[in-house]
């Protein structure tokens, strides 16, 4: 595995977005596997993210639809499709898109990308496709039409598949951690403050990593406590490390530009 301390620098550096496109009031009691004993308010933001290149762009996960949220109960605060093309990234065009994991809130909009391939864990596929799904523990967080869709993308020949740890282009690689899903991969970045970790859902929040303390949907407990040891050694520091669903993103980075505060924020500069 590459770590943060190599000697060799890659040959770009890229920008990265955090586009914010849902929200779901929540409590800390459901944040932490075995509940939380303040139980105060701790909500929910649902993010993809952009990592934007000289020559290629990378969109990291396509969030959910209006439909999808609305049967589930989240708010769809804007369409991913606005946030991506706010920041001049066309969805039609995109021919890489990086799938952290099949989860709903992360697998959906296929539809948006007609040219992309899709780079997931061979474990993913088999995980959402295989006998766990017949557990409705671990399939609630599934669409069975994001599975249908994705398998049907593989017969197109438009499924990259990854086992472990790849570089998909000098300073962008995905790396495989499991724990929260059995095939969830994180995705390491250079950029001009250095390497940063799109931990996703190894981390929901910061409080997750910094306290130890596991999200509650988890399908191995072992291996989402060691994923945070591997985003630290993958991140320049831990403050390179961002949580795949935590509002505090939106205070902590700059906006892309003016009018997208609260939705749309620079994670290639450094936090404030």
């Amino acid at each position: 595995m590459t770590h943060s301390n190599e000697a060799s620098r890659p040959s770009e550096r890229y920008r990265i977005f955090a586009v914010r496109y849902g929200h779901l009031e929540r409590r800390s009691s459901d944040n932490f596997l075995g509940g939380d004993p303040h139980d105060t308010p701790m909500p929910l933001d649902y993010f993809v993210w952009a990592i934007v290149g000289e020559a290629r762009v990378f969109v990291v996960d396509t969030g959910f639809d209006a439909a999808v949220g609305q049967k589930r109960g989240r708010t769809l605060v804007r369409p991913v499709v606005e946030g991506l093309q706010r920041i001049g990234v066309r969805p039609e065009v995109v021919e890489d898109v990086i799938i952290t994991h099949m989860h709903y809130d992360h697998a959906g909009n296929l539809g948006l990308f007609p040219r992309a391939r899709y780079h997931l864990q061979d474990r993913e596929m088999a995980f959402c496709t295989g006998r766990c799904m017949c557990h409705p523990a671990l399939a609630h967080a599934f669409e069975s039409a994001d599975v249908q869709a994705m398998v049907g993308h593989v017969f197109e020949r438009r499924v990259q598949f990854h086992d472990g740890t790849c570089a998909l282009t000098s300073g962008l690689s995905v790396h495989w951690v499991g724990g929260h899903t059995a095939g969830l991969q994180v995705v390491r970045v250079y950029t001009a403050r250095g390497w940063v970790v799109l931990a996703s859902d190894a981390a929901h929040f910061y409080a997750n990593l910094e306290q130890g303390r596991p999200f509650p949907i988890v399908y191995n407990v072992a291996d989402m406590l060691e994923a945070w040891g591997s985003v630290r050694r993958l991140a320049a520091s831990e403050q390179h490390v961002v949580p795949g669903h935590d509002p505090a993103v939106l205070q902590r980075y700059a906006p892309f530009e003016r009018n997208t505060e609260g939705w749309i924020v620079r994670l290639d500069v450094e936090p404030h």
